[in-house]
């Protein structure tokens, strides 16, 4: 190999194991332990953290901070570093193991401060969102949520303080929302990320609750759904819509579709009310017969003299 090739090769072994014996390195490159040195101090020079290992047979070790040439960040892009990294899963591209080597990477070159705050910012369900959070309120959160530190914040929804113990952070239908259990009305709540404005200081250190669910998507989907635990609508009707399969699936959401024949599909449809569901299959604007339960066909039929009445 080349000169350069070899350093490649040298930084490229050095990344995937912490230790490495100089009598090793030397082997795996064809080259004497010299040369090895040598190589060793050309990375040194162009910025990378190479210890020298005491021991018996000697040897290098990549050092934290130092598995990327020397870089700067500011906070906010530390931050966007981070949530872009974790949000990479949602975008619907196969990257999720590449996006967190990426963020593995790049967190060794951030000083201990940024490397912390970045490790505080944790969510689940990321997406394209409809309401801007401020950066400093992401981090703010994610921090007390880290170190199980109660919340003081204002919350613009009704303008009140209000008192929390931060559980997690999850984004849903192009919202951020903060799961915590409120102090004040002694239940699990969630909260609008981008109507939260913290306060300082931090309150006292929590013990952390268990969630009425299994983690913290399934809670925020079940109250997102209007239950308090479980993850389902409280309404969900069945019914057949005289359409093809590939022109009902791709719009039932959550839902589920059977194909009956090549013209029409079974569909399974939940929502906060009868009525939401019976929207929910009327916007197909196509023939449909309701399979179940009871409530559905009576919610029809009042849908159906409310429709008349609305017309006279």
């Amino acid at each position: 190999m080349t000169g350069s090739a070899r350093l490649l090769a040298l930084l490229s072994i050095l990344q995937a194991q912490r230790d490495w014996p100089g009598i090793v390195l030397a082997e795996r490159l064809g080259v004497t332990p010299r040369t090895v040195r040598r190589d060793v101090d050309r990375l040194r020079e162009l910025g990378y953290r190479i210890r020298a290992v005491k021991g018996p047979d000697g040897g290098y070790r990549m050092a934290a901070g130092a598995d990327l040439p020397p870089l700067q960040f500011d906070d906010d892009q530390a931050v966007a570093i981070a949530v872009a990294l974790q949000n990479a899963p949602s975008s619907g591209i196969d990257l999720d193991e590449a996006a967190e080597r990426a963020l593995a990477t790049v967190r060794q070159v951030l000083p201990s401060r940024l490397r912390h705050r970045v490790d505080g910012i944790r969510f689940t369900g990321a997406g394209p969102t409809t309401a801007r959070v401020d950066p400093a309120v992401l981090a703010a959160v994610s921090a007390a949520v880290r170190g199980r530190t109660t919340l003081r914040f204002d919350y613009r929804q009704d303008g009140l303080p209000r008192r929390a113990e931060p559980h997690a952070i999850g984004v849903r239908n192009g919202r951020w929302y903060l799961i915590g259990w409120d102090l004040d009305r002694d239940d699990w709540r969630i909260y609008r990320l981008d109507r939260v404005s913290p306060r300082t200081p931090a309150g006292a250190v929590f013990a952390p609750r268990r969630l009425p669910a299994p983690d913290a998507r399934a809670y925020l989907s079940a109250r997102l759904k209007g239950s308090d635990a479980v993850d389902r609508w409280p309404c969900t009707g069945e019914v057949v819509i005289d359409l093809p399969l590939g022109e009902v699936a791709p719009f039932v959401g959550d839902g589920g579709v059977e194909e009956l024949t090549a013209t029409s599909c079974r569909v399974s449809i939940g929502s906060w009310s009868w009525t939401g569901v019976l929207a929910s299959v009327a916007r197909f604007d196509a023939p449909f017969s309701i399979l179940g339960p009871e409530p559905l066909r009576t919610a029809a039929g009042d849908l159906a003299l409310r429709l008349a009445a609305a017309r006279e």
